[in-house]
């Protein structure tokens, strides 16, 4: 894996015309393309991309067409200001950013009862690297709109490399998910999937106090999440991940299962795992689709199906912490990023990141 060293960068030279692009022009297709430099307005930034990681979301809209093209994605992102809009303050040429791309308005219905997921400035995309915007850390650089840079935009220390800052944004999604289910210290947790997010997820429960089972095909991936001090491993690949979370839990089943996979199959799994009057979180599901469960489980057995969806401004700065002060103290992200490609090779790049091996996890562009 190739990184920056902390506090390192590319010397800022004067901004050019145009730079390069992993452009998505349509389902499966995904083309570097040389496009221009977006134009910033007044209370604006740009801000010079130097990793992205590849998210499952972005994936899953390259390969379903969920989204019109031509678009240029990628949200997991960091960088250093490389221009500054009239009327911003606060920052300046060469500070070491990371952006989240969306950001509520704060003030709606939705972010008064604080599900700020469904706000509607919160689904405007606030970071474009040209056409219709969509984060577009997949570049070289990239336009922050006004209300991000004003309450999105996060400072990252010198002796924090970028692939650290990066996590911000994943690590809040996580982190909301967790405090949703309002784990208690002698719960048992059982997180279904072990790639980075899966991890992620254990690894913020296990801060809980809580026994935290975690379960995936692949010993590679457990063998990373031991790392983080997971200790109760299940090989789904030979073992009856129902019967182990009984096991682990004087026969009743998890008090709380995470599904960090995809697959419909898995949501009938985890209701399954859990005990009667356990939770449910679905955190991958996130396209829209039929699927299948015993709603009795939800009625008689009083199970509870629950759902997470992107970062919440409330624990903003909890995260941003965790991260940042994290990279030194037991809690280095950059362990996840398994593969790191050039922009150049970005289709590459996302075709490798759609067919996980045991030995992928993270994968991360570097413009």
């Amino acid at each position: 894996m190739a990184t920056a060293s902390p506090g390192q960068q590319p010397a800022l030279n004067t901004i050019p015309a145009t730079m390069r692009a992993a452009v998505y022009r349509g389902i499966n297709d995904v083309r570097v393309e040389t496009v221009p430099v977006p134009a910033i307005g007044p209370g604006e930034v740009l801000v010079r991309i130097y990793s992205c990681g590849i998210c499952g979301t972005d994936l899953k809209k390259i390969h379903t067409g969920s989204h019109s093209a031509p678009r240029i994605f990628g949200h997991e992102m960091a960088g250093v200001i490389a221009a500054v809009g009239a009327n911003v303050r606060g920052w300046q040429v060469g500070d070491r950013v990371m952006a989240f791309h969306h950001i509520p308005c704060g003030a709606c219905y939705y972010c008064r009862k604080k599900t700020f997921a469904q706000c509607e400035v919160y689904k405007r995309v606030g970071c474009t690297a040209g056409f219709e915007p969509a984060g577009g850390g997949f570049a070289e650089y990239i336009r922050v709109m006004d209300w991000i840079v004003e309450r999105g935009m996060i400072r990252i220390p010198e002796d924090v490399p970028f692939e650290q800052a990066i996590w911000i944004e994943p690590v809040n999604t996580c982190l909301k998910a967790v405090r949703n289910l309002q784990i208690a210290s002698d719960e048992t947790v059982l997180v279904i999937g072990q790639g980075p997010i899966g991890i992620l997820l254990a690894a913020l429960a296990q801060r809980t106090g809580a026994k935290v089972l975690t379960s995936d095909l692949f010993a590679e991936r457990h063998r990373v999440a031991a790392e983080f001090g997971l200790q109760y491993a299940i090989d789904a690949s030979r073992d009856d991940v129902i019967a182990a979370a009984k096991a682990h839990s004087e026969g009743r089943g998890a008090d709380v299962v995470m599904v960090a996979v995809a697959g419909k199959s898995l949501i009938r799994t985890a209701m399954d795992a859990a005990r009667p009057g356990g939770r449910v979180m679905l955190f991958a599901h996130t396209q829209h689709e039929e699927a299948i469960f015993d709603p009795a489980a939800v009625c008689m057995d009083e199970k509870a199906l629950l759902g997470s969806y992107s970062a919440s401004v409330e624990i903003q700065q909890e995260g941003v912490q965790l991260v940042l002060q994290g990279y030194h103290s037991g809690f280095d992200l950059t362990r996840l990023i398994s593969h790191s490609f050039p922009l150049e090779k970005a289709a590459e790049a996302i075709e490798f990141a759609s067919q996980p091996r045991p030995d992928s996890l993270k994968i991360a562009l570097l413009p």
